[in-house]
């Protein structure tokens, strides 16, 4: 007998082995809920049915999110050590064009613009910039949506330098307007990219300064996760176990699909070539101890920019995973 499970997540191609069941995890029957058409809106609801909708049993989840309960004591979720997202950061810091800054150096003092104080990736963001020379407190923050006036939800309990961006004000039109220098944001601003468009990359080419934070932190930094409903865990406590098998599986597949036919892009291959050195496609494997060091890694800076009262530990975070 197989236990029905369903889970809901983007449409990432890494997890497509899985998700057509091409790959299957014993015992359990998974069906999946899937974004559409890598739509931000679509992964958002996502990542919100996965934690509020009664049909579902779990799905994709925020990294800061989870640990945020695991540092309230709410253990509502278990997390399986398998991360369907990752990104590199430098990528994602934005300029304007003529404005006053062209460098990191330029930074201290500036007002810069995030979607969230306390999502994954903007905890990611303050570890690039510590790496860089620049901690959290030399800015003037505004939080806020990227592109949408919609007002954001505040967040409680700010720091002193972090504010609300104004009611009625997308983040990348303030960048625009000069009322904030720098804006952090993982879907690109919709002025990027538009020849002599106003919004620029603080680092047009990239790559180096990513991958130097590689070779120094070994780490590839894992954004979401995966949970379950304590409910359903308790009922069979092997099915955490059985389905991070199976996604450790499914990143096998796609990595080496990758390998096998790497023409997604006209030059692809030579990019996989250039990266492996640094970072290998399995940089990407999941399972819990592959991933020990960049989960500790989380965890201490979210602890150091005050994001949780205390150092969570990687045991803290798996609790649920390590007694199945």
């Amino acid at each position: 007998m197989t236990i029905p499970i369903t889970l809901t997540c983007a449409d990432y191609p890494r997890i497509m082995p899985i998700a057509t069941g091409a790959v299957k995890p014993e015992g359990i029957d998974l069906t999946f809920v899937l974004g559409q058409a890598g739509s931000w809106g679509s992964r958002a609801e996502m990542l919100s049915r996965a934690l509020n909708d009664p049909t579902v049993q779990g799905g994709e989840q925020s990294m800061a999110r989870h640990l945020l309960r695991v540092d309230r004591g709410d253990r509502s979720h278990v997390a399986l050590p398998a991360f369907p997202l990752r990104n590199l950061t430098a990528r994602d810091i934005y300029v304007r064009r003529d404005g006053p800054v062209r460098a990191v150096a330029d930074l201290t003092g500036k007002r810069a613009g995030m979607y969230s104080w306390s999502a994954s990736g903007s905890i990611w963001y303050r570890h690039l910039l510590r790496f860089l020379g620049v901690e959290q407190e030399a800015l003037t923050w505004f939080i806020g949506n990227i592109d949408s006036p919609e007002w954001a939800v505040p967040e409680p309990d700010l720091p002193s330098f972090v504010n609300t961006a104004p009611q009625g004000k997308a983040l990348a039109q303030m960048l625009a307007d000069g009322e904030i220098d720098v804006l952090f944001s993982p879907p690109r601003p919709k002025r990027f990219g538009s020849g002599d468009g106003p919004i620029v990359r603080l680092f047009p080419d990239y790559r180096p300064i990513e991958m130097e934070y590689v070779r120094k932190f070994n780490v590839w930094p894992p954004q979401h996760l995966f949970v379950i409903r304590r409910e359903a865990w308790l009922a069979n406590k092997s099915i955490a176990r059985s389905l991070t098998d199976a996604f450790v599986r499914s990143n096998e597949v796609y990595a080496a699909q990758l390998r096998s036919f790497p023409y997604v892009t006209p030059w692809m291959e030579a990019d996989l070539e250039a990266s492996e050195p640094v970072l290998s496609l399995e940089a990407h494997a999941d399972g819990l101890e592959a991933n020990r060091h960049a989960i500790d890694l989380f965890c201490a800076h979210a602890h150091h920019i005050g994001l949780t009262r205390r150092r969570v530990t990687v045991e803290e975070y798996f609790a649920e995973y390590l007694e199945s």
